[in-house]
């Protein structure tokens, strides 16, 4: 996976650093990430939003969150093959090594997110 280090240390913009000096704890597969980019472009998105993962709610039921959003001082930086990725920093715990994917099928198309467990379950079949 590709990632990008960039700092951008004394921003006045209120964006928080980019925050790529290990690899990402998330990962964006292929399809997910074109299906990113498609919805950024067809939306006009701004710029400044990028793609948040984290959790709502909390204890045993939490949810994983993935949407638009833009950054909080809260939130960490990363950018993973070129997208932005919003992780609020009480959050990425519990997302660190989530694989986001995109997958059609019968009942629908939309996005996923796996945790390292389920990944290497489904690797083993």
């Amino acid at each position: 996976m590709k990632t990008e280090t960039t700092e951008l240390a004394g921003t006045t913009s209120g964006e928080p650093e980019v925050n790529n000096a290990l690899a990402a704890p998330v990962h964006i597969s292929e399809r997910a990430q074109a299906e990113i980019r498609e919805t950024l472009a067809a939306n006009k998105i701004p710029d400044d939003y990028g793609l948040r993962v984290g959790l709502r709610g909390g204890a045993c039921s939490a949810t994983y969150l993935l949407g638009f959003d833009t950054p909080t001082v809260e939130d960490s930086l990363y950018r993973v093959e070129g997208i932005k990725v919003l992780i609020d920093r009480r959050h990425l715990m519990y997302v660190l090594g989530v694989t986001v994917d995109y997958e059609q099928g019968e009942a629908g198309a939309g996005f996923t997110i796996s945790t390292e467990s389920e990944n290497s379950t489904q690797n083993q079949k």
